[in-house]
């Protein structure tokens, strides 16, 4: 489900916790080397999403934040700020043509542009921590 995190709502923060996690503490992001990508740029999305993207004439763009038990993927609209949340069970990474990876949680989905080496770092970061979490599952059966 997208939100509108432009403003302070703490029902909001909560859901958002509940999906994906609490912030990373700051040992835990020394750790990981930052839990945040650089600027992604959009190449293709969902419906839901396109349909906010195109509302105003900027390039349309992204980062990707890394919690506890998923990301959160930001990208802003007019003056808004909005966020998809994605647990780790619910995402899905592509990796398009050599320049493409995808983003996909159930019917939500976001083609981002990757022209530099940092964000194939990034992207390779993400995957490990996924399939770390997956394993984390089996263990506590």
């Amino acid at each position: 489900m997208l939100y509108n995190v432009s403003y302070n709502n703490k029902k909001i923060d909560r859901e958002i916790s509940e999906e994906v996690g609490a912030v990373l503490t700051l040992k835990e992001r020394w750790k990981l080397k930052g839990s945040g990508s650089p600027k992604l740029f959009i190449t293709s999305c969902s419906i839901q999403i396109h349909n906010l993207l195109i509302l105003d004439n900027n390039a349309n763009s992204c980062n990707v934040e890394i919690r506890e038990k998923g990301i959160i993927v930001r990208f802003r609209s007019l003056l808004e700020t909005f966020a998809l949340p994605i647990p780790y069970y619910k995402l899905t990474i592509y990796k398009g043509r050599a320049q493409e990876y995808s983003i996909h949680k159930d019917n939500y989905f976001v083609k981002l542009k990757a022209d530099h080496k940092r964000i194939h770092k990034f992207f390779d970061k993400l995957s490990q921590l996924k399939s770390d979490q997956g394993f984390e599952y089996i263990d506590d059966l």
